[in-house]
């Protein structure tokens, strides 16, 4: 009855109805934005396993999900004045490079799907811990501030800045270094390294999330368009139309979800994501070490 929805997308060759992409993307992004974290480590699991797009174009095709879906949640962050600047510089530095080795990583040591697929597992193991242990030990975070952070010194040095009367310093060429190796593992998975960046930032650099929840997610903006040139100019794009259509259900989903977040219970959906997180990591970690 719905045969006039099922589409043949032209370059990962998936076939499936025209309103799967964008209606799982939007479910995704609604209750990870919830739950204050990214989508896009868990679109990739969703085109290799049910999809079954595996070619290195599946990580150019969750880059450009980024590329449409987070503009809206930048625009919210930038609206209420939690976008700070200086942050975002720091880590684009790093991660813009990081991203370029990354694709080349990609079509090389991992295109073998077997290896990828224990990439993705570490990641996801890694972020599933993270909101795990926030469950069981939730951070101390600063009260958010009406007033943006003031910046007192930028350098290529050092970051020092004031947020609701805390002063906060950090060393740019580390910040830098640890973008760098995170935009690697970005330019690799697809996810531009936000999903991987916030948890360093809140848990080893004691950074309140409303100052650099907008920097993080702009920076895996601009790296996931850098990501969608490398993966074209390298002969592996994304599938375009497939990325608009979970891009497109992605900016609804990121909306909405993130309008709504007071009204959900965070710890239930932090336990769920976490969930989900551990099992399709541990799976894709046993087939790497028990199956041919």
């Amino acid at each position: 009855m719905l045969d006039f929805l099922l589409l043949e997308f032209p370059v990962s060759k998936v076939k499936t109805y025209l309103f799967i992409p964008p209606l799982f993307s939007f479910i995704l992004s609604f209750f990870c934005a919830t739950g204050g974290v990214s989508g896009a480590f868990l679109l990739l699991p969703f085109q290799i396993n049910i999809l079954g797009f595996t070619s290195p174009s599946v990580s150019a095709t969750n880059h450009l999900y980024n590329v449409i879906a987070i503009p809206s949640g930048v625009y919210r962050y930038w609206k209420e004045k939690r976008f700070y600047g200086p942050l975002t510089v720091i880590i684009t530095l790093g991660t813009f490079p990081g991203v370029i080795i990354g694709y080349f990583l990609r079509v090389n040591f991992f295109q073998n799907i077997k290896n990828f697929k224990l990439l993705v597992g570490l990641v996801l193991l890694f972020i599933g811990i993270k909101l795990f242990y926030d469950l069981l030990f939730p951070p101390k975070e600063t009260s958010f501030s009406p007033t943006p952070p003031k910046t007192i010194t930028f350098n290529f040095h050092k970051l020092l800045f004031e947020y609701g009367g805390q002063i906060y310093s950090l060393n740019t060429p580390f910040i830098i270094l640890i973008s760098f190796l995170i935009g690697v593992v970005g330019g690799i998975y697809g996810i531009g390294g936000g999903a991987v960046m916030a948890p360093i930032l809140l848990a080893f650099f004691h950074l309140p999330p409303y100052v650099f929840a907008g920097a993080t997610l702009f920076g895996t903006f601009l790296t996931s368009i850098l990501g969608v040139i490398v993966y074209t100019l390298g002969g592996n794009g994304p599938d375009f139309w497939l990325g608009f259509l979970f891009g497109l259900g992605g900016a609804i989903g990121l909306y909405f979800g993130a309008k709504l977040q007071k009204r959900f219970p965070q710890k239930l959906i932090r336990l769920i994501l976490s969930l989900i997180l551990f099992y399709i990591s541990l799976q894709y970690i046993y087939q790497f070490f028990f199956k041919a």
